[in-house]
């Protein structure tokens, strides 16, 4: 067990690509004895992960990488592995990957913290974690750090080679600096954020751009049939009903989205669909945005349902030959780097958006300022195919700056 495990560490670390990282991994540390890597499938948690062990880890001799779904682990568990390495190897980091199909993995990692002080853990899961559950309360013991699809800015780093700082959400509103200039003076931007909405989202387009949309719809699948099935202990007939979910978004224009509609076309009841739309939330496939309310209002509020960003709706498109909605895709795009970034989003009555207390009305160079007419003091223009802003105009690429 060891020498197979070892060996295939070593192959790993030895051979992973330490040329470009993701956002994340300047941020990334190993302070707590507990340290989590949350993020949806293919978003770059393992070459992160091995990224650290061979660039930053100082005593890397005494750590190991492990995928909690090799077979090994249906007959060892965590705890009896942890022993081993600890006491005959020296192992004082250990690294775990997709701990979510570990089916015990929360309630071992608490022993292991409890038992073994001079240790540190890292792992690494799917979204949906549920890091309080029960009385295995491992949000109090350690770290979490999530992470989310690369930006329009890191995909122009990974392509271009040319990394740009990341803009604060002022200087976005602002439209205005050195840095914006920069920005604004890279050769083909605005040729470069087209291809990026249908092929820049997730870092494995870099391996093989061809079978890019297959990947991602495979990702679908994983995601429901074996996520999904696994961590939420579902019946293997429900689960289709996931898919059917998301390939019907993709037909609807998230305005006319909503439970009421998805219900009957699925046939499905309302409360099965708001579980089903939670899940799909949880697990990086689907988001829900509210309106901005609070008090008694909060629990009457509505969602608008959205797909997650805009590659994953090309390939679902794609798929099933629907017609490509580019209203669809901008508002994919710009709540993705909104919410990405850190910052929460509402949809709004004046617009389509308030992000801190600002309007935001998403569209093509022809959008007027009709919708936000409103309250025009507070609210912004957020135009694509334009490549300079104006008043109250801002270009919607400078949004995937943010991070």
């Amino acid at each position: 067990m060891k020498s197979k495990i070892l060996s295939t560490h070593h192959r790993l670390v030895n051979s992973i690509d330490h040329s470009t990282h993701r956002y994340l991994y300047d941020q990334f540390n190993l302070n707590s004895r507990l340290t989590g890597l949350i993020g949806p499938r293919g978003t770059g948690k393992t070459t992160l992960m091995l990224q650290y062990i061979k660039e930053k880890l100082k005593n890397s001799e005494q750590s190991v990488y492990a995928a909690l779904d090799n077979i090994l682990f249906s007959n060892v568990s965590l705890i009896d592995f942890v022993e081993e390495f600890y006491e005959v190897e020296g192992i004082r980091y250990f690294f775990f990957d997709e701990i979510h199909k570990y089916q015990n993995w929360n309630q071992e990692l608490k022993n292991l913290y409890d038992s073994y002080p001079d240790i540190k853990i890292i792992f690494s899961g799917s979204s949906s974690l549920d890091l309080t559950k029960g009385s295995y309360d491992l949000s109090r013991r350690g770290i979490i750090f999530r992470i989310g699809g690369m930006s329009f800015r890191e995909y122009l780093y990974f392509k271009e080679g040319k990394l740009f700082n990341t803009l604060s959400f002022k200087e976005v509103i602002d439209g205005k600096g050195a840095a914006i200039k920069e920005i604004l003076s890279f050769p083909k931007i605005r040729g470069h954020f087209e291809e990026y909405l249908d092929y820049g989202y997730y870092p494995f387009v870099f391996e093989d751009k061809t079978s890019y949309h297959k990947k991602i719809l495979n990702i679908i699948d994983k995601t429901v049939f074996d996520d999904i099935a696994n961590f939420y202990a579902l019946k293997t007939e429900n689960l289709p009903n996931f898919k059917r979910i998301i390939s019907y978004m993709a037909t609807i224009p998230p305005g006319e989205l909503n439970r009421n509609s998805i219900s009957k076309k699925i046939g499905l009841d309302n409360k099965t669909v708001q579980n089903y739309l939670q899940i799909l939330q949880e697990t990086g496939l689907v988001r829900l945005i509210r309106e901005n309310k609070s008090g008694g209002n909060l629990l009457k509020t509505t969602e608008k349902i959205y797909l997650d960003n805009p590659n994953l709706y090309k390939a679902i498109i794609d798929e099933i030959g629907h017609t490509y909605k580019k209203g669809t895709v901008r508002e994919l795009f710009f709540i993705n780097m909104i919410e990405n970034s850190g910052r929460k989003l509402f949809y709004s009555k004046i617009g389509d958006f308030t992000v801190d207390g600002l309007n935001f009305e998403v569209g093509g160079k022809s959008k007027s300022q009709k919708q936000i007419k409103a309250a025009p003091e507070i609210s912004y223009l957020v135009k694509d195919d334009i490549l300079y802003g104006g008043k109250r105009e801002i270009p919607l690429f400078l949004f995937g700056f943010l991070y």
